[in-house]
């Protein structure tokens, strides 16, 4: 069951991408959890819409990951990382997406 629940995990490129933007960790109190697990629950929570307090023991304690999201949310940290993570996925510009069936679209079938 675990395998399943990875297959849309960060992968490790895009991990390495995103890694240096994250903040530090604290320097006083515990230790963060691993931020990488933590993006994965939020990730993993967004991508089902099941509630914080089912969210898979996988990823962490619900309320890490709930407090964790919460303050990224309001300090601007999910938007520098869905920037960073956008950025290595930009198609060229006006080419459409595969399997693009908008109006004005150009596609071929063959033997018509």
């Amino acid at each position: 069951m675990e395998d399943r629940l990875k297959r849309d995990d960060l992968t490790d490129d895009e991990w390495g991408r995103l890694a240096p933007s994250l903040p530090a960790h604290a320097r006083r109190g515990n230790r963060w959890a691993d931020h990488r697990t933590i993006i994965d629950g939020v990730f993993f929570r967004t991508r089902t819409g099941c509630p914080w307090r089912k969210l898979p023991e996988t990823y962490g304690n619900w309320k890490t990951v709930y407090n964790r999201h919460r303050r990224w949310s309001a300090d601007g940290t999910w938007e520098t990382i869905l920037d960073t993570l956008r950025s290595g996925e930009d198609p060229a510009p006006g080419a459409a997406p595969p399997g693009d069936i908008r109006p004005g679209a150009t596609f071929e079938v063959p033997n018509w």
